[in-house]
């Protein structure tokens, strides 16, 4: 296999392609384009899983950025152990054809404890104080202290949230060319979260949005400048489009008014008892998991959320199969 790298510029589609994204628009033009039609559902855990498994969420399990936990009662989001996907990667199987194949994953979701060669993902210290340090996870273990001590610590905080800026970026951008220059990976995986936060803050406002686009447009233009000049072939790709909403829809306040859903009150505050509800919705962006811990009202739920005003579609049974959700992590 030729040496290929795969810049991941989550959020980006052809109408943000332009004058913001000149280096960008001159890849596209130099090269070919094709558009995807994306796995459902459209979000960042289930996206890239399937892009490096080829295999529907049915077969890789990765339902959503997160799902209930049945044997805990839990919902849980944005888990790190990859010994959650379940089935060979793009990696694995190339590897068996070629074992002088290597791969390195920066910062794609599920990146710890995977068969990956080299990895680098944010895992924050948590400390007995409450407080919360960024720091990374990689393998192997002593590329986390030469990638933090040449770039300084991973930017956390510019990374996710309302502080959100491109140094996050950039600094897996730098990554990923010292991680090339120390081990030439056959394969490198680059996630470049940096267009997510504002597009979904602000929507295709371009006069909110271009200084992001110009932004990401110069970290692009530095990866691909130093992989051309290898002769690395580059894939740019996005996992999703985000478009404008309006309106928020409320499934769990509909569950609750008709007696499904079930609360509890810590320190004065309602939380979601989901162990104790017959019927829930774990929201992700424009599509919910409805998990039933009473079959019964299965019927009823649907024709419930059929009526709630902004619901498109509810799936279930054959429909959830075509899908390509039928999983048991799926609602």
């Amino acid at each position: 296999m030729k040496k290929t790298v795969v810049l991941n510029v989550v959020g980006l589609t052809n109408r943000l392609i332009g004058n913001d994204t000149p280096f960008i628009k001159a890849f596209m033009e130099a090269g070919q384009a094709a558009f995807i039609h994306p796995v459902f559902p459209a979000v960042t855990c289930t996206a890239q899983t399937t892009y490096l498994m080829g295999k529907w969420p049915s077969e890789h399990g990765i339902v959503g950025n997160g799902w209930y936990f049945k044997e805990e009662c839990e919902t849980k989001f944005w888990r790190q152990s990859n010994k959650l996907v379940s089935g060979e990667k793009l990696w694995d199987v190339v590897k068996r054809e070629n074992p002088n194949f290597s791969c390195a994953n920066l910062v794609w979701r599920y990146n710890m404890y995977s068969s990956a060669d080299f990895s680098v993902t944010p895992r924050p210290n948590y400390l007995a104080d409450g407080r919360k340090i960024p720091d990374v996870y990689s393998y192997p273990p002593d590329l986390r202290d030469i990638l933090q001590k040449q770039l300084g610590t991973f930017p956390l905080f510019h990374f996710w949230g309302p502080k959100t800026s491109i140094k996050s970026s950039q600094w897996i951008a730098d990554a990923t060319i010292k991680t090339d220059e120390l081990y030439s990976p056959t394969l490198s995986l680059v996630y470049l979260p940096h267009l997510d936060y504002n597009l979904q803050r602000y929507g295709n406002d371009f006069n909110k949005i271009a200084k992001d686009l110009k932004e990401i447009d110069t970290v692009v233009g530095q990866l691909i400048r130093y992989y051309e000049q290898q002769g690395t072939t580059v894939i740019l790709l996005s996992e999703y489009g985000i478009t404008d909403v309006k309106n928020p829809v409320h499934l769990n306040r509909a569950l609750r008014l008709k007696g499904y859903l079930e609360v509890r009150l810590e320190r004065g505050l309602e939380l979601l008892d989901a162990g104790a509800s017959k019927a829930f919705a774990v929201a992700d962006h424009q599509i919910a998991h409805i998990y039933l811990n009473d079959k019964s009202v299965k019927e009823a739920v649907k024709k419930l959320l059929m009526g709630v005003k902004g619901v498109e579609k509810v799936l279930t049974d054959d429909e959830i199969k075509e899908a390509g959700l039928n999983h048991d992590r799926c609602g």
